[in-house]
């Protein structure tokens, strides 16, 4: 899935530095050019992943949850935010993805309502 993922990303002419992630979850670190639209690039990966799930995979029931979180990663941090990546299993062996999302919209400062996360 994640080869995958990032085939979708070179293919709408973006970069996948990095793609991983846990049975609930996946994290991307994607270069996009500045005419590329987030909301577009990642309705179409969610599109194009699901139809590869049902029909090659077999598994009818998947879906992506609705939305997503998305973050800018200045260059001096791409490495830190790939061993992240790439660190998920042994991550979540002791924080859930509820955990880790509300700590990175804190970290991150931004401003939510834990009734929508």
């Amino acid at each position: 899935m994640y080869a995958y993922l990032g085939g979708i990303i070179r293919a709408a002419d973006g970069i996948a530095e990095s793609v991983g992630g846990v049975a609930d979850h996946v994290h991307l670190l994607i270069g996009l050019r500045a005419t590329h639209r987030l909301a577009d690039v990642l309705r179409e990966l969610k599109a194009v992943s699901s139809a590869w799930v049902h029909n090659e995979i077999g598994m009818h029931g998947f879906a992506w949850q609705e939305g997503y979180g998305a973050f800018t990663v200045s260059a001096s941090q791409h490495e830190a935010v790939r061993h992240y990546i790439e660190q998920q299993a042994e991550h979540h062996l002791t924080r859930t993805f509820r955990e880790e999302y509300l700590e990175l919209l804190r970290r991150s400062g931004v401003k939510f309502d834990e009734r929508y996360v």
